[in-house]
């Protein structure tokens, strides 16, 4: 699911994304990505909660509405035949632990989603000095691991969709700030930026994307085209 920020008034772009999680419209790896942010913050956390208890003081003061065929209706939802829903693939429902005391360790909610740990992950080198694990890449986009090595960076590139970050272990920095652990940086098509790990220490991020990334800048330009052909 694409989010714009504007689909909250005057909301910055994580008040939006975690809006979407509370209203329940995220799709799985963006409801991930938030669930492991919110092990690492607690501020989300109580704002999260707040923006939940809204939502269902709203649900209380609606009138109810007649259901035809109650029955029948109870009967398909508690049989998993519900309409609209497909329990196979709905986002992941987790306990939102706080995340584990080790520095290295990921969330709970990452994890499970994974399916291992980051000792045990099967990098792939996507340039000197930054490797990605592709977890997920389909219609919801791509779910993706990436390590840059301390003082490394990614080729400046912009986005043709949203691009959600968050930082699992050491800190990155770019045109918009610097981002430490359990931070979420947000892009779109109007940010162009270069990430630059902190230089003592390796950097660990989950990177959720709705669609392609595009390289910028004459090294860039060069690499894009080999992507292509």
């Amino acid at each position: 699911m694409k989010i714009r920020a504007d689909q909250i008034s005057g909301a910055a772009p994580l008040d939006t994304l975690l809006a979407g999680y509370a209203r329940g419209v995220l799709n799985a790896p963006l409801h991930v990505l938030v669930e492991s942010h919110l092990a690492l913050k607690p501020d989300s956390r109580r704002f999260v909660r707040a923006l939940e208890n809204i939502a269902a003081s709203e649900i209380l003061q609606q009138e109810a509405a007649p259901i035809d065929d109650r029955d029948a209706r109870l009967a398909s939802i508690f049989g998993g035949n519900d309409l609209g829903v497909d329990r196979i693939n709905a986002p992941l429902i987790t306990d939102r632990k706080p995340a584990p005391t080790d520095a290295g360790a990921i969330p709970h909610a990452l994890a499970r989603y994974l399916g291992c740990d980051l000792g045990d992950v099967a990098w792939r080198m996507l340039l000197p000095g930054v490797k990605e694990f592709r977890i997920e890449d389909n219609d919801d986009g791509e779910a993706t691991l990436y390590w840059i090595r301390g003082g490394r960076k990614i080729p400046a590139h912009t986005h043709e969709g949203s691009e959600y970050t968050l930082v699992l272990r050491g800190a990155f920095s770019d045109v918009n700030g610097r981002y430490a652990r359990g931070d979420i940086a947000v892009a779109d098509m109007d940010v162009d930026h270069c990430p630059v790990a902190d230089p003592d220490e390796d950097c660990f991020c989950f990177a959720v994307t709705d669609a392609p990334l595009r390289l910028t800048g004459p090294i860039g330009r060069i690499i894009q085209r080999f992507i292509k052909h």
